[in-house]
């Protein structure tokens, strides 16, 4: 039987392109929205669900389990990107961050567990960051959501093995999405001490994701993962700086990986 895949956050972006390329697998894929009647034109078929509302978590899970009987594999892509100094980001923004990329993906596993429990088996992928292995200057917020959803992700794994669930972190690097859209900016505050230093940062996040790789490379990406018996706790999807930065992280002093986070945003 095809195994049946509920994605978050699929009507664009990348998990629209891991939800296709899956679809183009024989998988059954099922996506989520916020407005789902705002994709007509969607593959495979969106159910409503915002990750802020429990409700609408456990009200998505069920029409997928009404239909299908069981879920096989969970990607929690649904997130937010979030930019600013953090002295000038409203606090209330902040919370939304985490509200959408930490506790959100939380809720929809503690959802989707009792019936992975009952079937003794599933899969769950935890789409993070790079940028959530180093705390980036004026993504500041971004990096600790993303970062935070990696540490629990390592936790439910070991809670979880006893049941025949596995759990395990996808981290992208930039791809080219409308993730700059939708992403919350702080304004450049005329006047302020971070003004011309954020605005050049700002334009150079932006265009890192304009020139991203293809978000189709997540969509195979995903696809090898899922057909891995024995998947590993991290992943890392994107260009080969972006997933050499975490390894120089990891042997470089601390003040020279700042220095040269630091130089290369020209701070």
């Amino acid at each position: 039987m095809s195994k049946v895949v509920f994605i978050t956050g699929a009507s664009s972006g990348i998990g629209k392109a891991i939800g296709e390329f899956l679809l183009s697998k024989a998988y059954i894929v099922y996506g989520t929205s916020r407005n789902p009647e705002n994709y007509s034109d969607s593959k495979f078929p969106l159910v409503t669900l915002d990750v802020r509302n429990p409700e609408t978590i456990q009200s998505a899970i069920a029409t997928v389990l009404e239909k299908e009987t069981k879920i096989d594999v969970v990607i929690n892509n649904a997130g937010v990107g979030i930019t600013g100094p953090i002295e000038e980001i409203p606090t209330n923004e902040m919370r939304n961050n985490f509200e959408v990329n930490f506790f959100g993906p939380i809720e929809v596993m503690k959802a989707v567990l009792p019936q992975m429990r009952k079937q003794n088996s599933g899969l769950i992928i935890n789409i993070t960051s790079i940028a959530g292995y180093m705390g980036l200057p004026y993504r500041g917020i971004y990096s600790a959501s993303k970062g935070a959803l990696e540490l629990v992700t390592e936790a439910l794994r070991m809670e979880v093995k006893q049941f025949g669930v596995q759990i395990t972190n996808v981290a992208p690097g930039d791809f080219a999405t409308n993730i700059a859209a939708g992403r919350y900016h702080a304004p450049i505050i005329k006047g302020s001490a971070y003004e011309t230093v954020y605005g050049k940062v700002l334009s150079e996040m932006n265009t890192h994701v304009d020139s991203g790789s293809n978000p189709n490379e997540m969509g195979e990406a995903i696809f090898a993962i899922i057909q891995t018996k024995q998947p590993k706790v991290h992943y890392k999807v994107g260009a080969f700086m972006q997933k050499f930065s975490i390894v120089l992280k990891r042997i470089l002093p601390d003040t020279i990986y700042e220095k040269m986070l630091m130089n290369h945003y020209k701070l």
